[in-house]
């Protein structure tokens, strides 16, 4: 077969990874993998020393909780060797510099964003124009914000199912949140740390909460969906048992089914 006798097909790449096929092709699309060796319209090849990246790049989705943009950023500034300061300080100056990111109101109305949404979004304080400049203009997590509910939009998730004005109850609970991590951080770390040591360690504390804050909400997320469901059911039979009508026998008042019986 010529040059595809060392490669190998998504599906036998997909199994040395341990990574779906379709997230390997999602990988490619993203530009964080090369172009597969293609035979045929229908019929590539790839490398099988990809495997490595494409585990660690599943490890930065898993344990950094990293979009594939800084992910790319990351793998193309590093070699992500086995020493995690290396890896960590690859990370925060990637992030560093997406928050330069800017784009304008007219370019963000151009990508697809809704003007409606983009006011609410706004006035909820959700997202903020940088300060001083002549032209609406919002930078890094805005923009990144923006970007998340466009692409929840285009994977389905319409106005009905994902309002824009759940972002109000998510950012009066964070509120709660960052205020509770601040006090523990002034009390637990601010009085015995050394000068020299808190930028690290509120590096650390920043990242790690991110992260607990991911996975426990993931934790708690089906157990929550089920007591709903659990609610839902119960307040439904309570309901059929409340109804007279639920527990009367049709046939008791339809002379044509007397007739049937007999």
């Amino acid at each position: 077969m010529g040059e595809s006798d060392e490669l190998v097909k998504v599906s036998v790449l997909a199994k040395m990874s341990g990574v779906p096929a379709a997230t390997i092709k999602h990988y490619v699309r993203e530009g964080l993998l090369p172009e597969p060796v293609r035979t045929s319209r229908n019929m590539a090849y790839y490398d099988p020393s990809l495997v490595d990246r494409i585990q660690r790049i599943k490890e930065l989705q898993r344990t950094r909780f990293l979009p594939l943009k800084v992910i790319k950023a990351v793998l193309d500034e590093s070699e992500l060797d086995n020493q995690d300061e290396t890896v960590a300080a690859t990370i925060a100056r990637v992030l560093e510099q997406a928050e330069g990111e800017e784009r304008t109101r007219a370019e963000l109305l151009a990508s697809g964003v809704v003007p409606s949404q983009l006011e609410l979004l706004t006035q909820l304080g959700a997202v903020r124009p940088i300060p001083g400049r002549d032209e609406e203009t919002y930078r890094g997590d805005d923009v990144e914000i923006l970007r998340v509910l466009g692409a929840a939009r285009k994977a389905g998730l319409t106005e009905g199912m994902l309002p824009v004005e759940i972002l109000a109850d998510y950012a009066r609970a964070l509120s709660k949140l960052v205020e509770v991590e601040l006090s523990l951080f002034r009390r637990g770390v601010l009085p015995d740390v050394p000068a020299e040591r808190l930028p690290a360690l509120t590096e650390a504390a920043v990242t790690l909460s991110e992260r607990l804050v991911v996975l426990m909400r993931r934790k708690m997320l089906v157990p929550t969906m089920r007591a709903l469901a659990d609610r839902a059911r119960r307040e439904a039979d309570d309901d059929r048992d409340d109804d007279p009508a639920a527990d009367d026998d049709p046939a008791e008042d339809d002379p044509a089914a007397d007739d049937r019986d007999a």
